[in-house]
């Protein structure tokens, strides 16, 4: 028997399950800031986010959720002298949104899910400028 029938003042509430309500429905609390103003990007995080892309041993990924939502994101690897690593970090997205539309990243092909579209992130391949041909003199010739 339980232990609980005789002495119903040891009754306890179990927990209930709590549903959450969705971001767009919820109010703000008037404590929380209004709205959150972004980090001005600075060159410093740009080139260290660009880092991150081109290193080939940190594959980058983009995914677009349904709702429009961006996260860039890139594999960390396991460092070997803090032990730290082996999990997917996330990236600023107001700085890969910059690059990306200054074309110094790229978006390979979409994989498609009924939530999300995830792209690998590349940096733009940069096509090598030829030099300019330098003005060709006329042929001169000898006269005999």
């Amino acid at each position: 028997m339980l232990a609980t029938v005789d002495r119903p003042s040891t009754l306890v509430d179990l927990p209930t399950v709590r549903r959450r309500r969705a971001r767009a429905a919820s109010a703000p609390s008037p404590a929380a800031p209004a709205a959150r103003a972004a980090a001005p990007a600075s060159p410093a995080t740009t080139a260290d986010v660009l880092r991150i892309i081109a290193d080939p041993r940190t594959p980058t990924y983009v995914t677009v959720f349904a709702n429009g939502r961006r996260r860039y994101s890139y594999w960390r690897p396991i460092d070997p002298a803090t032990g730290a690593g082996g999990c997917y970090a996330a990236l600023p997205t107001a700085e890969c949104d910059e690059l990306q539309a200054s074309g110094r990243i790229t978006l390979g092909e979409p994989v498609v899910d009924p939530n999300r579209t995830t792209y690998r992130v590349r940096t733009a391949t940069r096509v090598p400028q030829t030099p300019a041909r330098p003005a060709v003199a006329p042929e001169r010739r000898r006269v005999a």
